[in-house]
C-alpha cells in the first residue's frame, strides 16, 4: 500500500475513532483525521512487532483492524497528554 493509501485509510479510520471515542479525541475533525493517519502508521508498526504482520492491501480486514488499533492507541495517548496539560 502506498502513501496515498495510508492517507485515505487514516482519514477514514480517524473519522471512525472520532465517532467511537469522542471524549478522547479533543479538537475538531482535523485533529482526529491526523491522529487517524498517524494511528494507521502506528498500527502497521504494532502489527509487524507483535503479530509478525504489517498492513496489507487496502481492502484487507487485517489492515483495517491494525489501523483501528493503532488509532485507538494514539487517541488514548493524545487524550492523556492533552488532559494533563489542561489540569
Amino acid at each position: 500500500m502506498g502513501i496515498l493509501g495510508f492517507i485515505i485509510l487514516g482519514l477514514i479510520v480517524g473519522a471512525i475513532i472520532k465517532a467511537i471515542l469522542p471524549g478522547r479525541v479533543g479538537g475538531g475533525w482535523g485533529t482526529s483525521l491526523v491522529l487517524g493517519v498517524v494511528g494507521a502508521i502506528v498500527g502497521g508498526w504494532i502489527g509487524s512487532l507483535v503479530f509478525n504482520t504489517g498492513l496489507g492491501d487496502f481492502f484487507d480486514l487485517r489492515t483495517w483492524l491494525l489501523a483501528l488499533l493503532g488509532s485507538a492507541v494514539v487517541a488514548g495517548i493524545f487524550g492523556a497528554i492533552k488532559g494533563r496539560s489542561h489540569a
